[in-house]
Formats: C-alpha cells, structure tokens, sequence
C-alpha cells in the first residue's frame, strides 16, 4: 500500500496481511479522495480514522491536507504497523493513535486537544460487523455516540465502508448524501444532520452541540 497523492505521496504503507484490514485499493481511493477534495472536505480538517487497521485512509487524508487526523483500532498488530506508519512519515505530531475497541469507545481520547471535534471521519468496520448495524445494537449506539458534540463537529462528514449487497440501518443523525459502489464495496458518505430536540433525548446527545 502507498500514498498515492499529496505532500506525502507515493510513500509505502506497512499493512496487516490477511483479511483483518482490509485495505482499499488505489482506484477506490483516489476516486474516493478525488470526490473528497472537490467538495472541499479534506484541507484543514481534523479527521477521524475508526476501524483504522494500519492507517491508510487517514494518512492519506493528511497528505492531502488534512490538519490532524485521530486512530482508533483495537488490533494489536494493526496498531503496531499503524505506529510504524506514522512514524515512517514523521506525523507523530499531527497523529493521534487510541487503541480502543470502537464500539464501547466514548469518542473522547485523552490529551486530543487540537484532534476533536472531528469534521471528516472515515468509519470502516469489518465486513462481518456491517448487517449488525441496526437499532440496539452496539455498532448503532457507537454511531450514535459518534455524533456527539464533543466528538464531531456540526456538519461533519462521514465515509462508511460496507461489502455490496448487505442491508444495514444508520442512525438518522448520519444523513448519507452519496455513494461510490466499485470492488465489491459501498462507500456511503453521510452528513451530520441536527435533528430535533426531542429525538436527541433518546441517544444522549445535548441539542446544544447541534446548533
């Protein structure tokens, strides 16, 4: 895996082998990032990487301008390699990397001054996680935390990655605005909507971080 555009292009990336992380393949990237950049939600942004295996997306999203991008993986090996990624490209400094299993996770790492709330986030989990994503179920409630105040910044993007053909329910917070459907996947991109007050009170997030 590489960089492919961006301050740090053509840059190799360390990758778990195996099915675990399921890396993306250059074409889908691009085209992914391509979209991304014309719509202006890369420059600047503090970016959430979830389910991030060894770092692809997000260091990709910095390369491109992204001003600091947060890790979460659970993996020990993945965080290991992720680890050696960013230190491979001298990102310490714009990289926060919080080994935590994402869907018991607050979304509130220590020390992220500067890091949160998070405007573009990249949510990929495995495959075999994806048709869980219903009403009550953990992965829901993780998406629901997600769209907190003191996670994500109003408006924020959302990328989610699933296998084609599988039918699963977002929270209606995330609003999936469009989709790229190549290799065998979807990518959903959703936007962080403000609903109102009273549909708030049922996943604890405070109307005051909508406004």
């Amino acid at each position: 895996m590489r960089i492919i555009a961006g301050r740090l292009r053509r840059r190799t990336l360390k990758t778990n082998p195996g099915l675990i992380t399921r890396p993306i393949t250059d074409r889908v990237k691009e085209t992914l990032f391509q979209r991304l950049h014309d719509r202006g939600l890369i420059e600047g942004t503090r970016i959430a990487d979830i389910f991030a295996g060894t770092g692809t997306m997000g260091l990709e999203a910095l390369s491109r301008g992204g001003e600091r991008v947060t890790f979460i993986e659970k993996d020990r090996v993945a965080v290991e390699l992720l680890r050696e990624n960013v230190e491979k490209l001298k990102c310490q400094n714009e990289s926060l990397i919080w080994p935590a299993d994402v869907v018991r996770c607050s979304y509130k790492p220590k020390n992220a001054e500067g890091f949160t709330p998070f405007n573009l986030i990249f949510f990929d989990p495995p495959y075999a996680m994806v048709p869980q994503l219903q009403p009550g179920s953990t992965l829901y409630k993780s998406l629901e935390r997600l769209a907190g105040p003191e996670a994500s910044a109003p408006g924020a993007t959302m990328i989610f990655r699933s296998p084609e053909h599988c039918e699963f329910q977002l929270p209606p917070i995330w609003q999936p605005d469009w989709t790229l459907e190549m290799s065998n996947m979807v990518i959903t991109v959703c936007n962080l909507v403000s609903p109102p007050a009273d549909a708030l009170k049922s996943t604890g997030i405070e109307p005051s971080g909508m406004e």
